[in-house]
């Protein structure tokens, strides 16, 4: 009697049906964790992987594709009919590499002959990429990483490029395999005249709120039914001024309530957005916070001699909901505004609706900067911490 193991991915809403082991993996790569055993009485030799042998579903290729874009001149990462999307483009210049057996059927069917590509995450519209990862495959045993790459970097404009393309193990998924996703955000400031320099200094809250991505106001809290702009966005007073809105914050404050995301398991739902309602309770509305800073930096910029003041966020996560990461940019000026105490975001979580937290920030200051399938290494960040 053998043990094989057989290589699976993890079912997302249960327990895995066998027990985790590191057994007879040869091919699958690093990256390919999770596996099954199952008894045969058969010899071991049956075990394709020890034969060096790919078949049914194995018989595939699996290419990595690591990409970089520019957020504002795409309608987000997801192909919609009638829009200019990054996963549309993608598909249609993996056109020539699609099996025959694929071909025929989507031409039965009427359909378009494309590539199919999954995503570690979907960007929004206006969202920059740096490293985006996605992963092709195909039954077609001619085609190299090289090819790919060529294809797709000859078909789109240069605001989207190709960084690299790897073959890979078929266990490989670009979403379920990553442990974590880096993202940065950058939040322009106005330089106040015979006013102080330093992050300590208030900085332009109500500039900030004017920028704000009208229409998602205008849809409102899916849970609460807001109607209004103003309902969203003006959801607290300042004590200390007769009741008039606080238009400053400090960077120094917002770091500090950022900073108490960290090391930490908590459920981010008043932090999403038009989620669906069987993710917004529970674990799927769980994230870990690996990393979460805020700083003020100055960036080259031609009309600016001492270059452009602006305030960077970044944030490392083992996964993020949707748009959880323009609201939380959003309600930490908002607290820092308001000067919140330092648990003022944690306190958030604990709130019945989402009408408690700010509306996104713009799409266009955020970044996807990389997504990672190795431990989280905080050498890798931006803004080191104390």
């Amino acid at each position: 009697m053998y043990i094989i193991t057989i290589p699976i991915l993890a079912d997302m809403k249960g327990g895995l049906p066998g027990k985790a082991t590191n057994s007879c993996t040869q091919g699958l790569g690093k990256k390919s964790s999770i596996f099954i055993q199952i008894q045969s009485t058969g010899a071991h030799q049956y075990c394709p992987h020890c034969l060096g042998l790919r078949t049914g579903r194995w018989a595939r290729l699996t290419f990595q594709i690591v990409l970089s874009y520019h957020g504002g001149s795409f309608d987000g990462w997801q192909k919609q009919p009638g829009l200019n999307t990054v996963q549309g483009v993608i598909e249609r210049s993996l056109a020539k590499f699609v099996d025959e057996n694929k071909v025929q059927l989507l031409k039965d069917k009427g359909l378009p002959v494309e590539g199919s590509v999954v995503v570690a995450g979907r960007t929004d519209k206006g969202v920059t990429a740096l490293q985006q990862v996605c992963a092709f495959s195909t039954w077609r045993k001619d085609i190299k990483s090289r090819d790919i790459e060529e294809a797709i970097n000859g078909a789109v404009p240069r605001n989207l490029i190709v960084r690299s393309v790897s073959e890979v193990s078929r266990a490989f998924h670009p979403n379920f395999s990553a442990k974590w996703r880096h993202y940065f955000y950058i939040l322009p400031l106005n330089d106040w005249e015979g006013g102080e320099q330093g992050s300590e200094s208030g900085q332009d809250a109500e500039n900030f709120r004017c920028n704000e991505n009208t229409d998602e106001q205008r849809i409102g809290c899916d849970e609460c039914n807001v109607d209004t702009v103003k309902d969203l966005i003006n959801d607290y007073k300042d004590e200390h001024e007769n009741g008039k809105k606080p238009r400053t914050f400090s960077i120094i404050r917002v770091n500090q309530l950022l900073q108490q995301l960290e090391g930490k398991l908590l459920s981010y739902k008043m932090f999403a957005r038009d989620t669906k309602a069987s993710r917004n309770v529970g674990p799927p509305t769980q994230c870990f916070v690996y990393h979460a800073r805020a700083a003020e930096v100055r960036l080259p910029c031609s009309d600016h001699g001492e270059g452009r003041k602006v305030m960077c966020v970044e944030l490392v996560a083992n996964r993020f909901l949707r748009k959880m990461v323009r609201v939380l940019v959003a309600t930490s000026v908002r607290e820092a505004a308001a000067g919140a105490d330092e648990d003022a975001l944690i306190k958030l979580m604990d709130a019945t609706c989402r009408r408690a937290t700010a509306p996104p920030a713009p799409p266009d200051g955020l970044c996807l900067v990389d997504v990672g399938y190795a431990e989280f290494d905080s050498q890798y960040c931006l803004i080191p911490k104390d």
